[in-house]
């Protein structure tokens, strides 16, 4: 099996590991705390983000973590962000899907992009500032 081709495989496992964490987190907020879907969103996010920083870097990507890299890693997130939030908006207001499934179906649609993005940053050489 070829470099990315595992790459890709770890990141998939990743990613679930990732989804789970930001759908209890959003369960959670959204269901026991009775937070609304919009801010239950943002927060799962944020926590399962910065798990997903760590869990690339030395699973996926086998590179060492560093300050520089943790700074630049939300902007590999904007991608998975702006779909997600988009996607969930347009499932609950325009189709009418469940708060409670809108989640996971948009987490699908923006798996590949977000890969590419993560892997050019967190694969990036190291340069001086």
């Amino acid at each position: 099996m070829n470099k990315r081709k595992a790459e890709f495989i770890r990141f998939v496992a990743i990613g679930g590991i990732n989804t789970l964490n930001y759908y209890l987190i959003y369960m959670l907020f959204h269901h026991l705390w009775n937070t609304s879907y919009g801010v239950s969103h943002v927060v799962a996010f944020t926590l399962s983000m910065i798990a997903s920083f760590f869990l690339n870097s030395y699973f996926t990507f086998k590179v060492k973590p560093t300050l520089r890299k943790f700074l630049q890693f939300p902007l590999t997130q904007v991608v998975n962000f702006t779909v997600t939030t988009v996607c969930i908006y347009l499932l609950v207001e325009q189709l009418n899907v469940s708060t409670t499934l809108a989640p996971l179906f948009a987490i699908f649609i923006a798996v590949p992009a977000t890969f590419i993005v993560t892997s050019k940053i967190l694969k990036r050489e190291q340069s001086t500032i």
